[in-house]
């Protein structure tokens, strides 16, 4: 019917079947066909036959503005579908909840600030409630932490596009030595149990003849590190977010021997994304960039600037 379609609006432009036909590089008798086809379809006549040539009836030119609006919606949809055109319309981004924090809002606005016709939604949940809601629609697309070596399930599509290091950190005041023995006597301060970081760390200390005292278990990287900087415990944190953090409290990074935690970044989504598809690149391009950035394994101590008070300005005299 499009096609159809198509051809009573050339015939409205065009002002008779034969131009209508030149419009289309088709035979004034296949153009008759077609609008007799729609006619049929409608069960309505749509031109008036009884002058010559025949013209649009009111019935006709009321069909002629649905069939523009509808050939109009037609290919926009096209658009929609095409990896060459503007990305435009509402992308559904859903975040791993170790992902959604501020380092992450440069990327996304430069996806905005590059493609002004993409709406985002972002949403954070737990990486296996992501998973659900992109099979069922909801999302178009996820970042997730994965562990090395693994994808998301099928029929879902993994793109790996980072690695996500991990650091064993203390407080400024801290005196625990970068080695297994030391850390297996000291208080942790790690995520709950379920959480793959934790296990594998705990299976790399047990390989190594010892065991981590859990002295706090918290889902919150913001709260961990204030838990490390007060000094009530070690902590396993992601090298990104260290690097970026901005407390003035210090931190200090140990490694100890044969230590070496990664986890990958991947983008995670069921299929093509047409035109959005060059807006998830962009976003993927601007983590990539982030987590490279803080992949460094150069010992990050930050400390606390104090002016000595002999150096103070002194207030000049009324």
């Amino acid at each position: 019917m499009l096609d159809d379609l198509r051809a009573l609006v050339e015939f409205a432009q065009a002002g008779s079947i034969a131009r209508a036909a030149d419009r289309l590089f088709r035979t004034p008798s296949a153009i008759t066909r077609q609008l007799q086809r729609l006619e049929a379809a409608l069960g309505a006549e749509l031109l008036d036959r009884s002058v010559k040539p025949p013209r649009l009836n009111s019935l006709g030119s009321r069909v002629l503005e649905q069939a523009r609006d509808v050939l109009q919606r037609t290919e926009a949809l096209k658009s929609l579908a095409s990896r060459d055109a503007e990305p435009h319309g509402l992308l559904r981004i859903g975040l791993a909840h170790a992902l959604s924090e501020g380092t992450l809002i440069e990327s996304i606005q430069a996806l905005t600030e590059k493609y002004p016709k993409v709406r985002l939604r972002l949403s954070s949940e737990l990486t296996s409630e992501l998973f659900n809601r992109l099979l069922g629609g909801d999302l178009d697309v996820a970042a997730v932490l994965l562990p090395e070596g693994k994808t998301a399930p099928t029929p879902l599509l993994t793109d790996i596009i980072a690695t996500d290091r991990m650091e064993i950190v203390q407080g400024a005041a801290g005196n625990v030595d970068a080695d297994w023995k030391s850390l297996g006597r000291a208080p942790w301060v790690l995520n709950p149990p379920g959480c793959f970081l934790r296990a594998s760390l705990i299976d790399r200390m047990e390989r190594a003849g010892f065991t981590p005292m859990i002295a706090a278990e918290v889902h919150n990287m913001h709260m961990q590190l204030a838990f490390v900087q007060s000094g009530y415990g070690v902590g396993l944190l992601p090298a990104r977010f260290i690097a970026r953090n901005h407390s003035i409290d210090p931190v200090k990074v140990l490694r100890p021997p044969s230590f070496d935690l990664h986890r990958s970044v991947a983008i995670v989504r069921v299929g093509q994304l047409g035109a959005l598809g060059k807006a998830v690149g962009l976003l993927a391009h601007g983590f990539r960039q982030l987590f490279e950035a803080a992949d460094t394994k150069k010992p990050v101590t930050r400390h606390r600037r104090v002016v000595p008070a002999n150096r103070r300005a002194a207030r000049p005299p009324k």
